[in-house]
């Protein structure tokens, strides 16, 4: 804890300050918002080069034993009995309605599986664990790791250079490494659409695995103001945004993480906490979807304005607005109406009382770079 705000700190707070990092609460921990390079020159240095994240506020969890796979089955609409050693996969946990309690990463270990949880989440994920798999588990929370993502085209020479087996990596899988000596557990993913990797370290080898990460040409700290903007970019959810206990994942336009082996027709269909709703919704469809929306001019839309026609019918609301650095104009994820969802839909978004002209467009708003390959 820091004893001056009573907020948690991660491993690597005394390089933010070093750094002259501007520090903000999130998620009950000190977290840096920027750098003295600034937010957009941030954003566009990691979609140039590559931008180090320190992510260690977000929960790390081992879920230990033979059953671990079919267990976590039970509270996600995912395929993980089928999920390959090393190999990672975007989940969901649901609620009994059908809505998202946090969405997750989920890797098979030879141990049984690893998780990465949101941090605005973690307690209530863990608790949500323990009481569902408890028996059939064992739950280990990884209070001792610190967790770094390297984002960015240059990433992947900067792992080469480290830690030369970081080649044999595509997206969305995962390895042990030694990078430069310190010993990691390595996935390659992130949250800015970009090519990249995160990296669990313990937390005692945080500050120098860091150090030697950014002693490289063209790695550069990052704060959670470009993270955010990079993800928008990128069209990726955030949860208590894009997803929530009232929004589930066919509204979210997540068909994508929904497993075949979990649907209706598949080989272990439903099974999972609100199984019956989503089951039904990917069935007949939902009356409301999540979308792009661009604005038309430079006024910023921002989370919560209202979305509405002409003549003043409201059909869905911003969930995540802001500026794009890459496309230099507004953009913003909503949700609405399933009549309002098609490409090209003209709406208006309510912003200080006034009436901005938008439109739907397709997500992404930038193109995504995962390495396949």
């Amino acid at each position: 804890m820091s004893d001056n705000n009573s907020l948690f700190t991660t491993p690597l707070n005394a390089l933010h300050l070093a750094a002259g990092a501007k520090m903000v609460p999130f998620a009950g921990y000190s977290m840096p918002v920027q750098y003295p390079m600034g937010i957009l020159k941030e954003h566009q240095h990691t979609r140039q080069k590559a931008g180090l994240f320190d992510v260690s506020h977000m929960g790390q969890i081992r879920l230990i034993g033979d059953k671990a796979t079919e267990a976590l089955e039970k509270l996600v609409p995912v395929d993980i009995v089928d999920l390959p050693l090393f190999k990672q996969r975007y989940a969901l946990f649901t609620n009994t309605e059908g809505g998202v309690l946090d969405d997750l990463m989920v890797t098979r270990i030879e141990s049984g599986l690893f998780l990465v949880v949101n941090a605005a989440c973690k307690q209530q994920d863990i608790a949500h664990l323990q009481t569902q798999l408890a028996d059939a588990c064992e739950i280990e929370v990884l209070e001792d790791r610190a967790l770094l993502a390297l984002q960015g085209p240059a990433a992947k020479s900067v792992m080469a250079k480290l830690a030369p087996a970081s080649t044999e990596m595509v997206f969305m899988t995962a390895k042990d490494l030694s990078i430069d000596g310190i010993d990691c557990f390595v996935t390659r993913s992130g949250y800015t659409g970009e090519d990249g990797f995160e990296i669990s370290v313990a937390a005692d080898q945080a500050e120098a695995l860091a150090e030697k990460l950014l002693a490289e040409e063209g790695v550069e700290w990052i704060g959670l103001g470009a993270r955010d903007s990079l993800r928008l970019e990128a069209g990726l959810c955030l949860y208590g945004h894009e997803l929530a206990t009232d929004i589930s994942p066919v509204e979210a336009k997540l068909n994508w993480a929904l497993s075949p082996a979990r649907r209706a027709t598949g080989s272990r269909p439903g099974g999972y906490l609100g199984a019956e709703v989503i089951l039904k919704q990917l069935e007949t469809g939902v009356r409301r979807y999540r979308v792009g929306i661009q604005t038309e001019g430079k006024m910023p839309v921002r989370d919560g304005a209202t979305l509405m026609t002409a003549d003043g019918e409201v059909l869905g609301i911003v969930t995540s607005g802001g500026f794009s650095p890459t496309l230099n104009k507004p953009i913003a994820i909503g949700l609405v109406a399933a009549s309002a969802s098609a490409i090209d839909t003209k709406l208006y978004a309510k912003v200080r009382n006034k009436s901005v002209p938008v439109k739907v467009v397709a997500l992404p708003f930038v193109k995504q770079n995962y390495y396949r390959g």
